[in-house]
């Protein structure tokens, strides 16, 4: 179940913001734990480094690259060493993004534009590049991460850009699903809710301070049908689901990673 073996995996936002275990990282574990061999994406190399370090520890079919993915050159170049490295390509993450609140009188244009290459540009580039290769297979998948904020809005917490960036994904996913059926490529999009990964604690704590920190993340859980939030594992076996044969006759939609946060906002 869930084997994923003699498949190859190409995964951007690969690292993980502090310590721990972010989405990406546990995501390109998990799928090479699965025997897929994996190639790492992530600008910051400490934590790329760190992810395929933890690989090489439990003896994991992994390497990696340095790589902006809001860059046309950059990412091109990312595909062909997967491809020179491995031989082939079958299935396709793209986990990076980025947010910066503020409605649309508070973001810079630069501000808005930056959103747009982090959210949507970067996952328009993966597909584009990785596309040709993953055509070569009988069948292959790709899995785009969004968010909760594409589907539901708090006053109290705008991100304009994000939003719109992220539900843009949503659409993109389902177009590249439908356009390439055909030709044996299935894509999805998994939406993560209120997560607890290292980037929230990497971004609250300086802020607020620890105490303030934990306070505030006990305030989040408390939204959460649940009772807590989830973590990169969740999104982890989630993606892994998408692009196993067990999903093979599910494309163009959504699965929500959240603890019932969309129903009961509803």
């Amino acid at each position: 179940m869930l084997n994923l073996d003699g498949k190859v995996a190409l995964v951007s936002g690969a690292g993980s913001v502090g310590p721990g275990w972010g989405n990406g990282r546990a995501t390109s574990i998990l799928l090479a734990r699965q025997d897929a061999k994996v190639f790492a994406l992530d600008k910051n190399e400490e934590a790329l480094n760190e992810t395929i370090r933890v690989a090489k520890e439990e003896n994991l079919e992994m390497e990696g690259l340095i790589c902006d993915v809001t860059s046309g050159q950059e990412i091109q170049a990312a595909v062909k060493k997967c491809i020179d490295t491995f031989e082939r390509l079958d299935i396709l993450i793209n986990n990076v993004g980025g947010s910066q609140p503020g409605g649309v009188e508070q973001l810079s244009e630069e501000d808005w534009d930056r959103q747009m290459d982090y959210n949507l540009r970067s996952v328009y580039l993966g597909c584009k590049y990785a596309m040709p290769y993953l055509k070569q297979q009988s069948s292959s998948a790709i899995v785009n991460v969004s968010s909760v904020a594409a589907l539901r809005m708090m006053r109290s917490r705008t991100h304009a850009a994000y939003s719109a960036s992220k539900y843009g994904l949503i659409a993109l996913s389902r177009s590249i699903a439908v356009q390439n059926a055909r030709a044996g490529v299935r894509c999805n999009t998994v939406i993560p809710g209120l997560m607890h990964t290292p980037i929230v604690e990497h971004r609250l704590v300086p802020q607020l301070g620890a105490e303030n920190a934990a306070r505030l993340l006990e305030e989040r859980d408390s939204h959460i049908p649940l009772g807590k939030a989830g973590d990169g594992w969740d999104i982890a076996h989630a993606v892994l689901f998408l692009v196993s044969d067990e999903a093979r006759h599910i494309t163009a939609t959504e699965l929500l990673v959240d603890g019932g946060l969309t129903a009961a906002m509803a």
